[in-house]
């Protein structure tokens, strides 16, 4: 069996997941914990790093690198964002140790004006987006647009080597408002393919979101479709906008492929939509990219 040489966490705000890493990067052992730093008081972080997650992983003695919202204002210790355009040097030498943890590094989270020069922020993601990279030296050239589809759905555009652009869609944030806290709320989880595939059509070019998401009641109480569609029609809704709109904000309105980071099943999802408006795209795993992504940097961070 190999032997641990680091411990690699994605850290974020509902859980958090652990791996220890051989000298090589391949995965010797992973545990997931259920406390993400919205779960954890002030000062409650580096108290559950040490007594939880190191014993857990017999890591007590190894050098650790993290990511995610354990680096924002809520989790450990700061770790102030690098700015784009950025690339895997520029995050690595901006990794920050927290107090009293010498052996402990956050990689910093990545800001943008945005497309409407509001700004845009990501913890986590573009750890992943590196870790692909990564794993193929050839990705670090050229244009490439990566969808993280999730919470906040996560668009970014990487151009030689460097994330150079990206934004936020809560695509998934408003699927979980508003199939609980709205007249779209449905008791019944989306699994109705049908239904989802005449929301992505009902998505359109994606614009007039707020009057295509009325659709979804009144195709029930207007057209008489299956309550139990509801989810479904409203998931396929949102993706569809999403995959519809979303890449013009970058200026990638045409793209040749698009590679999709992430849940398999919400990776899929994705790919159904893109599918259906005559777009292609590669299905890569993303926990797989978060391990690459973390290690990379480790290997950086000791070189800068």
């Amino acid at each position: 069996m190999a032997t641990a040489a680091l411990l690699a966490c994605d850290w974020g705000t509902t859980n958090l997941r652990a791996w220890t890493l051989d000298a090589a990067g391949g995965v010797v052992a992973e545990r997931e914990f259920p406390f993400g730093v919205s779960r954890l008081g002030p000062g409650e972080a580096a108290v559950r790093f040490a007594q939880d997650v190191r014993p857990r992983l017999g890591a007590e003695r190894l050098p650790a690198i993290l990511c995610g919202m354990v680096g924002s204002n809520l989790g450990w210790t700061p770790a102030p964002y690098a700015d784009c355009p950025v690339n895997l040097s520029d995050l690595a030498s901006h990794l920050v140790q927290p107090p009293g943890a010498a052996d402990v590094r956050i990689i910093p989270g990545v800001r943008t004006r945005g497309f409407n020069g509001q700004g845009d922020v990501m913890r986590g993601e573009e750890t992943q987006a590196f870790g692909w990279l990564a794993a193929q030296p050839e990705r670090a050239q050229g244009r490439h647009l990566i969808c993280h589809p999730g919470t906040h759905t996560k668009w970014m555009v990487v151009e030689d080597g460097r994330l150079t652009s990206f934004v936020t869609a809560m695509t998934g944030e408003l699927f979980a408002v508003l199939g609980t806290h709205s007249v779209l709320r449905s008791d019944v989880p989306p699994d109705d393919l049908a239904a989802f595939d005449l929301g992505v059509a009902a998505a359109g070019d994606g614009g007039g979101l707020a009057a295509r998401l009325f659709t979804t009641r009144a195709r029930m109480v207007g057209q008489g479709a299956l309550p139990e569609s509801t989810s479904s029609y409203l998931s396929g809704l949102l993706i569809g906008a999403d995959v519809a709109a979303t890449p013009g904000l970058l200026g990638m309105g045409e793209f040749d492929t698009l590679s999709l980071l992430g849940d398999a099943h919400l990776c899929g999802l994705y790919d159904r939509a893109l599918k259906a408006r005559g777009q292609s795209a590669e299905i890569f795993d993303g926990e797989a990219a978060a391990v690459a992504g973390l290690f990379a940097l480790y290997q950086m961070g000791q070189r800068t």
